[in-house]
C-alpha cells in the first residue's frame, strides 16, 4: 500500500491532530471572531503604536466602506503595492469585506513589472506608499483600463515623536514631493466613506481571496488564485503542527513581506486568526533586526534562511537573553545544515530552549504544507505534511507513485492546494491533477524523497527558478528583458552561491557583432536592468562571453553554466 494513503507521519505527530474541523468561513469572519474573542489583546504593533483587535476590526470596517465609496465591489481586483504597514494589512482584510480580490505584488517591482501585473489582473485600483507614487504614475498610459492610485503615508501610522522626526528620514524625504492630483490619499478614502452602508458580507469560503504570484511549472510568472479556505486551513494548521494549544497573547515578528505567501499567510493571517500580535517591520536591516528582538521580543520569527544567518551578524545580540522565543520557522529556500547547526548553536547560547524547525511548501498552497515535529527532527529533512495534507512522490511527468527512498517530482493534497492559475486553463491542467485514488493533487515541480516514515526530503527543483533571500526570480524573464537591450546578441541567467541570499543573480552575455565588451557596456547593462528590474531580481554580476553553451537541439545549455558556476565556488 502507498505511503500517501497510509499517512505513516502521523506516528510523529505527538499532540498535534491528524484532522482539524475548518469553519466555512472568510478571512475577514475569522479576523472578527478572533476582535471578538480577544478585544483588547493587540494585533499589530507598528513602530512603537500598538492596535488592538477591537480596533483593527473598526479600521478594517472603516476602510472598506472608503473603498466601497471609492467604487470597489465585489468581485473586483485590487493590487496592494505595499510594505508591512497597518494600511496594506487593513486594506487586505477590507477588501475581502466587501467580496473583492487583493492583488498582492511587491512594491519595489520595477515600473514595467508594475503595468503587468495591473493588467493582468485586470486591477480597478491600486494601493501604494507616497515614495513609490511616481513610479505607479509613470505608466498608467500603459495601462489596458483605467486604475485608480490610492497613496498611504507611513508618517500616519506612526506614534508622535516619531512622526515628527520622520520627515527628517530617507523614506520621508522620498514621498514629500507628491502632486496636487492624480491620486487619492488613504486617509481621504477612509473619511469619505464615513457614511456608507456596506452591504451584508456574503463571502464563502470557497471564494477567490487573494491572488498572489509564482512561476508555476514552466517558470514564467502565473497568477495564483487562492480561496479563503486556502488561509484559514493554513492558519489553524499551522498554530495545530506548531505544537501550540494556542498562539493568542505571543507576538509574531511579522518580518516577511505582505506580498509573499509565507510573510501574509504565517506572519500575518495565522498570527491574526490565532489572537497572535503582529510586529510588523517594512524594511529589513540587521539593526532593525536586532533592535526588535532585544526591546520587542517576539515569541515567533517564521523567515528565510538569510534571516536567521543574519543573526549570527548581529553585533546588538550578543548578551541577549533570546529564552522568549516559543517558535523558530524556516521556509521559502533551502536552510544548509550548516546554518542550521549555527543557528541552533547561537539559540542555545542565548538561553533559548528551541532548535530552528525547517518547512517546506510552494505559492500554489499559499506557503508552508509540511514542518519538522518540534521534538524530532531528522537531519537533511524538511518535515512531516500538515494535518489533513498528503504528500506523494511520482515518477517524473506521471501520476505513479514511486517507493520510499526512491526520487521523485513532490506531489501535495489538501486544504491549502489552490484554486488554479488566474486566466490560465492549460498551466492549472499541468499543476492540479487528479489521481487513480480520487484525489487531485498539486504537482509541485520539485524533486525529492520521502522515507518510510513519511519523512520529506527536498532535492532540487524540476522548473528553473532562482531563489534569492528566499524570492522567485525567473530567469528566463531576465533574460527576455537583457537580449531586448540593442546592444546584447544572448544572455543566459543563472543563480550562483551566496553564502547571505542563498543564491545571487549573474547573467552571461555575448554582445552584438561589432560591440566591444568593456566595462562601460557592462555599466550601461546594469543601469538598463535597474530600471527594468525589481532590485531583489537584479544580475549582481555581468559576465562577457563570445558565445554560449548550446544543448544538442540547440538551447542555450543554462546548466552548463551552472556547473561551471559551482566548479569555480569548490
Amino acid at each position: 500500500m502507498s505511503l500517501s494513503s497510509t499517512a505513516p507521519w502521523h506516528a510523529f505527530y505527538g499532540n498535534t491532530p491528524t484532522t482539524i474541523d475548518y469553519p466555512q468561513k472568510t478571512m475577514y469572519q475569522m479576523v472578527a471572531v478572533a476582535a471578538e474573542k480577544y478585544p483588547a489583546k493587540d494585533a499589530y504593533c507598528f513602530m512603537g503604536k500598538n492596535t488592538t483587535f477591537q480596533t483593527f476590526l473598526a479600521r478594517i470596517d472603516a476602510a472598506a466602506k472608503g473603498l466601497y465609496a471609492l467604487g470597489i465591489r465585489k468581485g473586483d481586483r485590487v493590487t496592494i503595492c505595499m510594505a508591512n504597514t497597518p494600511q496594506a494589512v487593513d486594506c487586505f482584510y477590507a477588501l475581502n469585506r466587501i467580496g473583492a480580490i487583493p492583488n498582492m505584488i511587491h512594491p519595489l517591482s520595477a515600473a514595467e513589472e508594475i503595468a503587468f501585473y495591473l493588467n493582468v489582473s485586470h486591477s480597478k485600483a491600486i494601493l501604494t506608499l507616497d515614495q513609490f507614487y511616481t513610479k505607479v504614475a509613470s505608466i498608467l498610459p500603459k495601462l489596458e483600463q483605467p486604475v485608480k492610485i490610492l497613496i498611504a503615508k507611513i508618517r500616519d501610522e506612526l506614534p508622535f515623536l516619531k512622526k515628527l522626526l520622520f520627515p527628517l528620514t530617507k523614506a520621508g524625504k522620498a514621498g514629500k514631493d507628491l502632486p496636487k492630483a492624480g491620486y487619492t490619499l488613504w486617509t481621504d478614502m477612509v473619511a469619505a466613506g464615513k457614511d456608507v452602508v456596506l452591504p451584508p458580507h456574503d463571502g464563502q469560503a470557497e471564494d477567490c481571496g487573494a491572488i498572489l504570484y509564482s512561476g508555476g511549472t514552466t517558470g514564467t510568472t502565473k497568477g495564483i488564485l487562492l480561496s479563503n479556505l486556502n488561509f484559514n486551513a493554513l492558519g489553524l494548521q499551522t498554530i495545530a503542527a506548531s505544537g501550540f494549544d494556542s498562539v493568542a497573547g505571543m507576538k509574531m515578528l511579522s518580518i516577511m513581506p505582505v506580498f509573499h505567501g509565507f510573510g501574509l499567510g504565517i506572519g500575518i493571517h495565522t498570527a491574526l486568526i490565532g489572537g497572535a500580535a503582529c510586529i510588523l517591520v517594512p524594511r529589513f536591516s540587521v539593526q532593525i533586526y536586532a533592535d526588535i528582538l532585544r526591546k520587542q521580543k517576539p515569541n515567533l520569527i517564521p523567515g528565510v534562511p538569510t534571516l536567521f544567518e543574519a543573526l549570527l551578524r548581529a553585533d546588538k545580540l550578543k548578551n541577549v537573553d533570546l529564552s522568549f522565543l516559543k517558535g523558530i520557522f524556516s521556509g521559502g529556500d533551502s536552510l544548509s545544515p550548516e546554518l542550521k547547526k549555527k543557528v541552533d548553536a547561537f539559540l542555545q547560547a542565548h538561553n533559548c530552549s528551541q532548535q530552528i524547525r525547517e518547512g517546506y511548501g510552494t505559492t500554489e498552497c499559499v506557503t508552508a504544507s509540511c514542518l519538522t515535529p518540534k521534538d524530532y527532527a531528522r537531519p537533511g529533512s524538511i518535515g512531516i505534511p500538515f494535518p489533513d495534507t498528503f504528500y506523494k512522490i511520482v515518477k517524473p511527468g506521471t501520476t505513479e507513485e514511486v517507493e520510499p527512498d526512491t526520487e521523485g517530482e513532490i506531489c501535495v493534497h489538501g486544504p491549502t492546494v489552490m484554486l488554479g492559475y488566474m486566466d490560465n486553463p492549460e498551466e492549472t491542467a499541468n499543476t492540479l491533477k487528479a489521481h487513480a485514488d480520487g484525489k487531485l493533487w498539486l504537482h509541485t515541480g520539485d524533486l525529492g524523497h520521502m522515507d518510510t516514515d513519511g519523512f520529506i526530503y527536498f532535492h532540487q527543483r524540476l522548473k528553473r527558478m532562482i531563489i534569492t533571500s528566499g524570492y522567485n526570480v525567473y530567469p528566463s524573464q531576465l533574460e527576455n528583458i537583457i537580449d531586448a537591450h540593442e546592444k546584447v546578441l544572448l544572455s543566459c541567467v543563472i543563480g550562483i552561491k551566496d553564502e547571505y541570499r542563498g543564491q545571487k543573480v549573474k547573467a552571461f552575455v555575448v554582445p552584438m557583432p561589432g560591440i566591444e565588451p568593456t566595462q562601460a557596456l557592462k555599466q550601461e547593462l546594469l543601469q538598463y536592468c535597474a530600471e527594468r528590474i525589481a532590485r531583489y531580481a537584479l544580475p549582481r554580476d555581468i559576465e562577457f562571453r563570445a558565445e554560449l553553451p548550446k544543448t544538442l537541439v540547440g538551447k542555450v545549455a543554462y546548466r552548463v553554466l551552472e556547473e561551471e558556476a559551482a566548479q569555480q565556488d569548490v
